[in-house]
Formats: C-alpha cells, sequence, structure tokens
C-alpha cells in the first residue's frame, strides 16, 4: 500500500512539472472544489459589510450553455448568516446565491 502511493505522488509530480502556471491553478482549484473549503463570503456596500454566507462548499464560475464561455458572475451555496456573527442559528438556512464579478464588492476567505 505504501509503494503505491509513493508511486501514485511520483506519477502526480511528474504530471504537474509539465503543465503550465494556468493549468496547475486549475488543476488545485478542481482539489479544492472537490475537497471543499468551508467558506464564508462577506458582501461590501461601500466599507459596510451588508451580507455574509457561510459553510460554502465552493464558489463557481457561471458558463454559457451554448458557448462555454465565462459569464460575469458567480453563485453557490451557503448559510445565509443574518446577523453577521460567522455562526449558524436557529433559522439562518442554507440558500443558493449569485453575485456579479464586475459590480459586487466581496471577499472570499475561509476559517480555519
Amino acid at each position: 500500500m505504501k509503494m503505491k502511493l509513493i508511486t501514485i505522488i511520483s506519477i502526480m509530480a511528474i504530471f504537474l512539472t509539465g503543465c503550465t502556471q494556468e493549468t496547475q491553478n486549475s488543476l488545485s482549484r478542481s482539489f479544492q472544489n472537490w475537497t471543499g473549503t468551508d467558506g464564508v463570503l462577506d458582501v461590501y456596500a461601500g466599507e459596510k459589510l451588508v451580507k455574509r454566507f457561510i459553510k460554502i462548499d465552493k464558489l463557481s464560475t457561471a458558463y454559457g450553455t451554448n458557448d462555454n464561455n465565462p459569464r460575469p458572475y458567480r453563485y453557490g451555496y451557503g448559510i445565509d448568516d443574518k446577523n453577521l456573527n460567522s455562526i449558524k442559528d436557529d433559522g439562518e438556512k442554507k440558500v443558493y446565491f449569485e453575485f456579479s464579478d464586475y459590480s459586487t464588492s466581496y471577499i472570499f476567505y475561509t476559517i480555519k
């Protein structure tokens, strides 16, 4: 089992050294998306925090159905933290959300 793991890691290392930085970043995001991030999304209006979503597995970029081009918004699922305390309280539910890349001031981060 240990030898099999070493072999797999070696093959992955060889594969990644031949990839461009963009491909490596994409693979990293795919792995992170697959494993989940338990992220937090803070949305601002000017300098004021106006919305927070917690326990987000991943943010996704929307893609066109016919042209497969990225759209200027992101979406995800998370707990609507109504009182902005970063804790899931009674009455706070998991919701779907979207926000624009162009007009929304936001920060996405994880708390470990």
